[in-house]
């Protein structure tokens, strides 16, 4: 009679976890998760080995370790997944406290791998990049808030959210970092929406991010080099955006042939911040227009699947996650066709890169947990009964 009522998934008690999980998971959303990390596998075998030979690797060094850190990016993916909503916000309570230590001491002990911007820790073996795992994090906790102050007596939740968020952004634009900067405010952004925030504090808030880059325009070299490259009218061929532009331009609907692009040989990032190019000039607009609508259907699946959710933490946290995982992509892919300026951001699960992946395959597990099928009535059937 519940099931009928509410349209709800039947509790089997004792009922193991594993089939549990797969009965209640998004396999939609998995499949296009597993598929784009096979996709940039296929890429980074590609777009890899220019620079393992000029560093002196093994040709597949790169693809190596993206497999190694891929693999346990699935694997904190799947068990997080596996994890209850009060579960995985107590771990991204954890998660964004030690974050948010290793990004205030980032100034002191970071260094920037000669790129302009104090963003990682060098491990030796491997980098660290706090921002990427400070992302997540945020996002739970600023749901939880937000959710908190929608309670009956319920604290100023949105205001501390707010707090919370500015000072992050200014840390983040600190380092310079502007595009990690704008995705956090982006997620705030959408989340406060989806509370109930009024658009004229929205369109407030847009005319305050235009005032900042104002500023950070006049006040930032970094900032500033940026942006008159993407306002210019001519595009320097000798620069990445340069070389993206040609290669995309080159590889036309079906890409010049696996293994024949040119522009991996010439780009520093190719492996990285510009795989999108890679992907463009060997396969074509074909690729290109599949890993669109993979990152797509993540995207939408889940906000269909958090539309129908009762609680407000949860829809608001999954819609964060979300919607930040899906704007990622849009910049990333933006910057490459000169769309965007260009902002040092990864293809998440495409492009290399240790703290990105593996940062990735939480946030993702978390929005797999929140976006899991739970015996409860769907907010479509409460709202049915209020107005009756």
């Amino acid at each position: 009679m519940t099931e009928m009522v509410f349209g709800a998934v039947p509790v089997r008690n004792g009922e193991p976890i594993l089939p549990k999980w797969w009965r209640t998971l998004d396999k939609w959303a998995l499949s296009c998760i597993l598929m784009l990390f096979g996709v940039g596998m296929l890429l980074g075998l590609a777009a890899s080995p220019p620079l393992a030979e000029k560093n002196g690797f093994d040709p597949f060094h790169y693809v190596q370790r993206q497999a190694f850190f891929g693999g346990l990016a699935m694997i904190a993916m799947l068990l997080t997944s596996m994890m209850s909503p009060t579960l995985v916000r107590r771990l991204a309570v954890v998660g964004f406290l030690a974050s948010f230590v290793a990004l205030l001491f980032l100034p002191f002990f970071g260094t920037d791998f000669g790129k302009g911007a104090v963003r990682w820790y060098s491990l030796g073996f491997a980098s660290f990049q706090p921002s990427e795992f400070l992302k997540p994090g945020f996002v739970v906790i600023a749901a939880w808030m937000m959710a908190a102050s929608l309670e009956i007596n319920g604290p100023p939740g949105k205001a501390w959210s707010f707090g919370l968020c500015i000072t992050i952004v200014l840390m983040l634009a600190l380092q310079p970092d502007f595009g990690q900067a704008c995705l956090v405010l982006f997620g705030w952004g959408v989340m406060y929406f989806v509370a109930g925030a009024p658009i004229v504090l929205l369109v407030g808030m847009a005319g305050l991010v235009v005032l900042a880059g104002t500023v950070a325009y006049s006040n930032s070299e970094h900032f500033a080099r940026r942006i008159d490259g993407f306002l210019s009218v001519d595009v320097d061929p000798t620069t990445q955006l340069g070389y993206a532009t040609n290669a995309i331009r080159e590889g036309g609907l079906f890409g010049v042939g696996v293994g024949e692009g040119e522009v991996k040989w010439s780009l520093p990032d190719a492996h990285t911040d510009f795989i999108i190019a890679v992907a463009a000039e060997e396969y074509g607009l074909v690729l290109v227009l599949c890993i669109i609508a993979l990152y797509t259907c993540v995207v939408v699946r889940s906000l269909m699947r958090l539309v129908r959710e009762r609680d407000p933490f949860i829809r608001l946290a999954g819609t964060g996650l979300a919607c930040m995982f899906g704007v990622q992509a849009m910049i990333n892919m933006g910057v490459a066709v000169r769309l965007l300026p260009a902002k040092g951001m990864t293809l998440p699960f495409v492009s290399y890169g240790g703290s990105s992946v593996i940062a990735s395959g939480i946030a993702l597990g978390m929005l797999l947990a929140y976006t899991r099928s739970r015996p409860q009535g769907e907010i479509s059937a409460l709202l049915g009964r209020s107005r009756s």
